[in-house]
């Protein structure tokens, strides 16, 4: 049994190896090569070229499988094959396939930027990514605009985006600028490691000054344009807590640790408070918030891991001042009632 499993791997090997005249001849792209230092001797060999070239493990994978890796000295290799110290690896790229976007100059505040990520302050009625009705002027176009190397993140129709705001709202993002960072922060956000937090201001009191949402969302089934609570629908968390209560006003601090399409918007109307100018979600006869593509929500602060070095990174971001000029007009300090 044992002998049969080496002469498998044997033949993998050796195709993977075979494999390069074929792919090298047909499909050339640049050239790269690194040294195994010490700090990547011992790992595997699709972890140093990811670490190494910003790649997600996955295509780094493809890369040695497809016959575009080449190890000095020459020997039998596969993903999973330890590196030895003073190691050469080269990589033949697939050639950058070109995205059918067009980069404009939007306007948005960059708050941080490494080789890795970006993190953004999104303002409010800008669309995130291309989208049916919205094939121009969003954020990607800008992004790609600032930042070029993004459009280098092979087959994927939304370089660098790892989550996403409505257009009407504000505040804060982090942006992948490489395949390693991108598959890091999507497995954050997918194993809920990321810590958000919005601000939102909404009609009415919650019955309880703060509490636990878990509420499932769906697609409304009477309204296919709306998402609602649905009690087969998908899981959805939401925290909160009433920072100050006035004039039939609450301002809330919500944490999300789930992601669900509208899933504030949802929530807060499940609790019979709607956002201010919410006009999807704003029960009827609530006057609206009277700002254009806005409802009164912002993404405040963000928690992550860094992809690459693990370091925790922490960002604040405050209301932007015509959400702040609006809470003038309805919460005079003398007529707060703080929580």
């Amino acid at each position: 049994m044992k002998s049969k499993n080496n002469n498998s791997l044997s033949k993998d090997s050796e195709k993977t190896r075979s494999s390069l005249s074929l792919s090298d001849d047909e499909i050339k792209g640049e050239e790269i090569k690194f040294n195994i230092s010490e700090d990547l001797a011992t790992h595997r060999l699709d972890f140093a070229i990811s670490r190494e070239i910003g790649l997600s493990r996955n295509y780094a994978q493809k890369l040695i499988k497809n016959g575009r890796v080449k190890l000095v000295p020459d020997r039998r290799f596969k993903p999973s094959t330890k590196l030895e110290l003073s190691d050469i690896v080269s990589i033949n790229m697939y050639p950058i396939e070109t995205l059918d976007l067009v980069p404009e100059d939007i306007p948005f505040e960059v708050l941080y930027t490494d080789n890795d990520i970006i993190v953004i302050n999104k303002p409010a009625g800008l669309v995130v990514h291309p989208s049916e009705g919205h094939w121009e002027s969003t954020l990607v176009h800008g992004l790609l605009y600032k930042f070029p190397d993004i459009g280098g993140l092979n087959g994927v129709k939304r370089p660098g985006i790892v989550h996403r705001l409505d257009k009407t709202t504000s505040g804060l993002m982090v942006i992948a600028r490489n395949g390693l960072a991108q598959e890091g922060l999507f497995r954050d956000f997918k194993a809920r490691r990321v810590h958000k937090e919005y601000i939102a201001l909404c009609y009415g009191v919650p019955a309880s000054k703060a509490g636990e949402i878990r509420f499932p969302i769906a697609r409304d089934p009477y309204n296919r344009t709306r998402m609602a609570v649905v009690q087969d629908g998908r899981s959805a968390w939401t925290d909160y807590s009433v920072i100050w209560s006035s004039s039939g006003y609450s301002l809330i601090r919500c944490i999300l640790h789930t992601g669900r399409t509208h899933q504030l918007r949802v929530h807060m109307l499940a609790l019979s408070c709607p956002i201010i100018g919410d006009k999807i979600y704003t029960l009827p006869k609530k006057p609206l918030f009277d700002l254009e593509d806005r409802v009164f929500l912002h993404s405040w602060k963000l928690n992550f891991k860094h992809p690459r070095s693990g370091k925790e990174m922490v960002f604040v971001n405050p209301l932007p001042v015509e959400l702040v000029d609006f809470l003038k007009d309805i919460s005079p300090k003398n007529h707060c009632q703080h929580s």
